[in-house]
């Protein structure tokens, strides 16, 4: 996963980087039916990662299980459930991303910036 997302400061927010991982819900409602979906693009070998590890979660005791069954006793679908899951699952590898990379070393020479890249 850590190879895949590189350098977590590239999105300044959980949103962004649950938009590009393609965990982030967007709207696909139509008339009175409200519900929302997950976006078909986005990083999709992550969002394998997430997925699983949303699978991983939902079948052995963890707070993600508790979260899971917290969406479902409000009336989510399963599936709807395990959308919110994936997405909560996001968000903690963003800010354990943001957390690691604030607690690494600087670089010899400084940090490097985008035109370094080439």
């Amino acid at each position: 996963m850590l190879g895949d997302v590189g350098d977590v400061a590239w999105f300044p927010t959980k949103g962004h980087f649950a938009s590009w991982n393609g965990t982030a819900p967007i709207d696909a409602s139509s008339g009175d039916n409200n519900r929302h979906r997950l976006l078909r693009s986005g990083n999709r070998r992550i969002n394998r990662v997430l997925h699983i590890a949303a699978i991983v979660q939902i079948r052995h005791d963890t707070p993600g299980r508790a979260y899971y069954r917290r969406k479902l006793a409000a009336g989510k679908s399963p599936m709807q459930a395990l959308r919110c899951l994936k997405r909560r699952l996001s968000d903690v590898v963003y800010r354990q991303s943001r957390r690691r990379r604030a607690r690494r070393p600087p670089r010899p020479g400084g940090p490097r910036t985008v035109e370094d890249h080439g």
